[in-house]
């Protein structure tokens, strides 16, 4: 069962069926998908994967995945879990666009890593970033994240696969930053 987290502003809430319109606003911002290296989909379709969330990813106990709140206002998006890239786990991030550079990415993606450590005892967590999304890959490096490789899509688009100690005491970067790429 997806827990209840705190950060020093942030609160990771499973969703609630009363949450669905935000995270279809969040998933309908077209700057958004690109950053997150997906297609713009439908509503529809953002409603259906919304659905699958209550019922089958928390109903089969799937993987964790919340709505992240601050004040009161929905500002994005988090989930941790088993990834096909590689063996082991993946963190993934969202903000709604008006809350970018307040600090707030860097604090959700800190979270994730503090419960995949804690919680779930991963020793280290993998993240996907687009190359062309130089703030998030600049945030990475900031926590600590390496990069393993690039991952060419069919459309030749490139995503870096980076990796991150959750260890305590273990070394903020092995010297094989993004930029070594």
């Amino acid at each position: 069962m997806t827990p209840t987290l705190r950060t020093a502003r942030l609160l990771f809430l499973p969703y609630r069926p009363e949450d669905e319109d935000a995270f279809v606003g969040l998933l309908s911002d077209e700057v958004v998908c690109r950053w997150m290296g997906q297609e713009r989909c439908s509503e529809a379709d953002i409603r259906t994967v919304y659905r699958s969330i209550l019922t089958d990813v928390y109903g089969k106990n799937l993987f964790d995945v919340w709505g992240v709140w601050s004040d009161g206002d929905y500002i994005g998006h988090a989930e941790i879990k088993k990834t096909g890239n590689v063996d082991g786990h993946e963190a993934i991030a969202a903000l709604v666009r008006r809350h970018w550079g307040r600090g707030l990415g860097s604090e959700l993606v800190q979270g994730l890593l503090t419960y995949a450590a804690d919680t779930l005892g991963l020793e280290e967590v993998y993240g996907m970033v687009g190359a062309e999304n130089t703030a998030s890959l600049a945030l990475c490096e900031r926590l600590g994240f390496r990069h393993v490789r690039d991952v060419v899509s069919d459309t030749g688009a490139v995503t870096k696969m980076l990796v991150v100690s959750t260890v305590k005491g273990a070394p903020v970067s092995s010297g094989n930053s993004y930029r070594d790429r």
